[in-house]
């Protein structure tokens, strides 16, 4: 039976029996262009969309190495994933850390790299995360909740005002950052803030009943900017995609999925640094400045759902797929 190919899934993106939906799921595979037998890494697993459709194209010779530093997402891959026996393999961990993770197991050079930098709806809908305020859980946040890093609560109940404002004013952009952070400040200090519900409705209050006239709760950009912080999701890109770079083989390609105009900031700049490197004029033969580029863009503008995907998951609407490939 011939492997499916790019175009067979992408009825996947409008079933309504899928609980989570891959994001660009037939863009993806066709840009990454994974071949029977290849080597690819997805960077960042979640409940594995991206790898069974990895796994299908790249057949029974095929190898895909999935990495995640959510247990609880490596474990849904897993049981999700177990058919397809030792091609499926996973890596817990982060996946700024990817080339010392494969060299851990020996891998060193891939055939393509994906990273899907968005929130799982799996991790989203359980209240237990703290991603979400549509029902109350503990104020966590953590990608990774068995770390040692500082949770949403230890941010809001540690950092000072001035500090809490700047969170929320530099990676949400958000105008009311000023009040939030200083009800934050006089609430903490009746009592702790360690749940969703209460730190949304006190964004809500400080925000007041005009806010309910916008599309997105008022509490929204305070919870994105928070996630941000504690999980370190924008500072990491460049170090991920020059590692990611570094594995593939001549021809290999990496495709980034973003959804935050910040995080896809972060994709487009590295990706541009590595294929501008040179600065030899135009139209010499070789390069004579020592810094040639490392890659080319696939994609010269992102690559943003069309309106069928849009319609069938508004999660994916802010999602934007960059790819490069290796010199």
């Amino acid at each position: 039976m011939p492997a499916p190919s790019a175009k067979d899934y992408e009825a996947t993106l409008i079933d309504p029996d899928v609980p989570h939906r891959t994001v660009l799921l037939q863009e993806t595979m066709e840009l990454l262009r994974p071949s029977p037998g290849a080597t690819v890494v997805d960077a960042t697993l979640g409940p594995g969309g991206h790898t069974e459709a990895l796994l299908d194209l790249t057949g029974p010779t095929g190898r895909v190495i999935g990495i995640d530093r959510d247990p609880a997402a490596i474990a849904l891959a897993r049981d999700r994933l177990g058919r397809f026996g030792d091609r499926f393999v996973t890596l817990l961990g982060d996946h700024r850390d990817v080339v010392t993770l494969l060299h851990g197991i020996d891998v060193v050079v891939v055939d393509a790299v994906l990273a899907d930098l968005g929130v799982s709806s799996h991790q989203l809908d359980d209240p237990s995360r703290g991603f979400a305020f549509s029902t109350d859980g503990p104020l966590d946040m953590r990608m990774d909740p068995g770390s040692n890093g500082p949770s949403a609560a230890d941010l809001v109940a540690t950092l000072d005002e001035p500090a809490l404002r700047d969170l929320i004013a530099t990676w949400e952009e958000e105008r009311l950052a000023g009040r939030i952070a200083r009800a934050l400040v006089r609430e903490r200090s009746r009592r702790p803030i360690v749940t969703t519900g209460a730190l949304a409705s006190l964004v809500e209050k400080v925000a007041g009943p005009s806010a309910r006239r916008f599309r997105i709760h008022p509490a929204t950009r305070t919870f994105q900017a928070l996630r941000i912080v504690v999980n370190r999701e924008i500072e990491g890109i460049p170090a991920f995609v020059n590692g990611a770079v570094s594995l593939l083989r001549h021809g290999g390609r990496l495709a980034v999925i973003s959804f935050h105009s910040l995080e896809d900031r972060a994709v487009k700049t590295s990706m541009h640094g590595l294929a501008h490197r040179c600065i030899c004029p135009p139209g010499l033969p070789v390069c004579g400045c020592g810094r040639e580029n490392v890659v080319r863009l696939v994609t010269s503008r992102p690559i943003v759902p069309g309106p069928a995907e849009n319609a069938s998951n508004p999660r994916a609407r802010s999602a934007k797929l960059r790819v490069v490939e290796r010199l």
